[in-house]
């Protein structure tokens, strides 16, 4: 008992109960998520005969979905003050709208089944990150969102490893895993609902336009740094399709990306509270560079072991930049548009993240797998330039 009191003092000082089943929820939430992301470009293109182009409409689609829906939940949740109704709200939809793909018998039937799991995740998002940034105070923030990360990685790296056992050790068929990705889905449900939202702590009404009147400058510009990274910055399934391309097995492909998410899930939390003692954009620039050399050797190279490494190696860069990167949006906005600044950060993200999918599915296919990745390098580099000369202000350690 000694040993658990300083560990928590010494490493947890300054979270809540409330942090930690987020961070339970979204472990759950991303077991269920991640136990189809990595066999569903492999779905598309070898079950239902799809090409590359299909799979950067689909995941572009997805993923914009689930960023630009995070903006209007902001809106909403900061409209009426409250979090976790609509979360809860969210964490269901996203959970009974999986098991659709398995029924799916062509593509835009997994178009719509991924667009609704994707709605129901992009409703629960904001007023999830903005019960995290409740849960603690400003200057453990990074410590907060870096556990959330902790969370949802090493329920992405879980994912995976399940598939694996389902699909390869216990016969399971491949459609079988979207209808099981059911339970731990609604184990996420009952996470949030044992969380206890605090009564809002002020009156002021709040407006939140679109372009941002509301939102101070800093914020911004820090909305542009964040889409001219993000426009390179195309689906993980490309790094997927490219694994597997070069001779992987499934099987192998499935762990190397779990592996993946697993150094993303180690590196979360240490990351967030060093961004809290070190500042946000001195460990967010870390993860620019660490994006743009993954995907530069990704174009240059076509060794399995080294495109492995890779993989893994951008882990790094996944497991820095969700929890650094939403942590400073949630410093550089008062708390009454927490919500909606976390959420209008993830809909930029959403934007971009949808043209730079879709022009890597298309390059994919017409120009060649390389392409992809020079492209997404390109646009990295122009991002560390400009978050370079983004200068933020002092780091945000109010309530």
């Amino acid at each position: 008992m000694p040993l658990i009191k300083t560990i928590k003092s010494k490493y947890f000082w300054g979270l809540s109960k409330n942090t930690f089943l987020l961070a339970a929820a979204s472990l759950f939430a991303d077991i269920s998520t991640e136990m189809l992301y990595p066999i569903l470009p492999i779905f598309l293109t070898q079950t239902l005969k799809t090409g590359g182009g299909v799979v950067g409409i689909v995941e572009g689609i997805a993923q914009a979905t689930q960023n630009i829906i995070q903006g209007f939940s902001g809106y909403i949740s900061d409209r009426f003050k409250t979090r976790k109704p609509l979360a809860l709200i969210g964490y269901i939809f996203a959970a009974l709208s999986k098991p659709l793909i398995g029924i799916s018998q062509t593509w835009p039937q997994v178009l719509f089944a991924r667009f609704m799991d994707r709605f129901g995740t992009g409703t629960r998002s904001a007023p999830r990150d903005a019960l995290i940034a409740d849960s603690a105070p400003g200057q453990f923030r990074g410590k907060a969102f870096g556990l959330e990360g902790v969370g949802d990685n090493l329920g992405a790296f879980l994912g995976p490893i399940i598939a694996i056992i389902l699909l390869f050790y216990m016969s399971v068929g491949i459609r079988s895993i979207f209808f099981l990705s059911l339970i731990p889905g609604l184990l996420a449900v009952i996470m949030i609902y044992l969380v206890k939202e605090e009564p809002a702590k002020n009156n002021l009404k709040t407006r939140v336009e679109l372009i941002g009147k509301k939102f101070p400058k800093p914020y911004l510009k820090y909305l542009f740094v964040i889409s001219l990274f993000g426009l390179g910055n195309s689906s993980n399934s490309f790094l997927i399709l490219e694994t597997k391309s070069i001779g992987a097995s499934l099987e192998l492909t499935i762990l190397i990306y779990a592996f993946f998410n697993l150094v993303a899930s180690f590196i979360s939390y240490p990351s967030g509270s060093l961004s809290d003692k070190l500042g946000r954009k001195n460990i967010l620039l870390l993860s620019f560079i660490i994006f743009i050399i993954t995907y530069i050797g990704f174009a240059l190279s076509n060794n399995i072991f080294i495109i492995a490494f890779l993989f893994i190696l951008y882990g790094l860069y996944q497991g820095i930049f969700r929890a650094v990167g939403k942590a400073l949006a949630a410093d550089l906005v008062p708390s009454h548009l927490r919500a909606s600044g976390v959420g209008w950060y993830s809909t930029a993200i959403g934007l971009t993240g949808l043209f730079a999918s879709i022009t890597a599915g298309q390059l994919w296919d017409r120009v060649g797998h390389t392409s992809v990745f020079i492209f997404g390098a390109i646009f990295a580099f122009l991002g560390i330039l400009a978050l370079i000369l983004f200068n933020t202000p002092a780091q945000n350690t109010g309530s």
